[in-house]
C-alpha cells in the first residue's frame, strides 16, 4: 500500500531540484527528521492496530512494524516506509484466498506453532512411519498413533485431543488428530494500516512545513 502525501508547493520535485545544493541538503535533513519523528508514533499506531487484530501477538510480531525513513537520494526528497518485514501480513490487511494443499494444524486458538516447528513435527511423524490420513465427515484429517517414541512431537496435540474428549489421558497406540489437509483457505481481513497511519499525515505534513520553515 503506498500513500502520497501532497501539500500545494511543500513536496514539489521541482521546486526541489531548482534549489541550490546546499539550499537541498538542508531541506533533505530537516524533512528526514520530521519524517523520523512522526514516523515513531504511526508505527506505534500501527502496531496497536495489530495487537487489536490478532488474538496472539507477540513482542518479535509486533517489533516487525516499523518506520523507516528512505533518505539515501541526496538528489530527492525522503520518503517514509511504514510497514512489516513478514511477508504473509499483506493478505491480512486486504483478506483474500490461498490454494494449495496445505495443512492446518489442530489445535486450540490460544496454543499457536510456528511454520518450522510444525514442520518439524510433521517430519518426524513420517519418518518413525507414524503418519496417516483418514476421511473424516467430510475432511482429510492427518493422524498419528500416541506412541512413546513420537512422545515429544505429539506432546501439545496430545494435550489438544484430551481438551477435546474431556479425557483425563490417551491410551497408548490412540490415534490423534494432527492436521486437516485443504485446499483453499479464506482469510478475514484482520488489519488496517491506512486508518493507522492517515490520522497522523495532517501532523506529518505540519511537521515538514515547520522543518522547511525553518531552513
Amino acid at each position: 500500500m503506498k500513500i502520497d502525501l501532497v501539500a500545494e508547493g511543500l513536496l514539489d520535485r521541482r521546486r526541489f531540484q531548482a534549489w541550490r545544493a546546499d539550499r537541498r541538503q538542508a531541506l533533505h535533513h530537516a524533512v528526514a527528521r520530521a519524517m523520523r519523528h512522526v514516523g515513531r508514533d504511526m508505527a506505534e499506531r500501527a502496531r496497536g492496530r495489530l495487537r487489536a487484530g490478532f488474538s496472539v501477538a507477540s513482542p518479535k510480531f509486533l517489533r516487525s512494524m516499523h518506520a523507516k525513513v528512505l533518505d539515501r537520494k541526496r538528489t530527492e526528497l525522503p520518503a517514509l516506509y511504514v510497514g512489516s518485514k513478514i511477508p504473509w501480513l499483506g493478505i491480512h490487511e486486504r483478506g483474500g484466498t490461498i490454494q494449495g494443499r496445505m495443512l492446518i494444524p489442530l489445535l486450540p486458538q490460544h496454543q499457536r506453532i510456528g511454520r518450522k516447528a510444525f514442520a518439524r513435527v510433521v517430519d518426524a511423524l513420517v519418518r518413525s512411519g507414524n503418519a496417516f490420513f483418514l476421511k473424516k465427515n467430510g475432511r482429510t484429517v492427518l493422524m498419528a498413533e500416541n506412541l512413546a517414541e513420537n512422545a515429544q512431537p505429539l506432546a501439545r496435540f496430545r494435550r489438544a485431543e484430551r481438551a477435546r474428549t474431556g479425557a483425563k489421558r490417551l491410551k497408548r497406540g490412540a490415534e490423534i488428530p494432527i492436521a486437516v489437509l485443504v485446499s483453499r483457505v479464506a482469510l478475514r481481513r484482520r488489519f488496517d494500516l491506512r486508518s493507522a497511519v492517515r490520522p497522523a499525515l495532517p501532523r506529518l505534513a505540519s511537521a515538514i512545513r515547520q522543518a522547511m520553515s525553518q531552513r
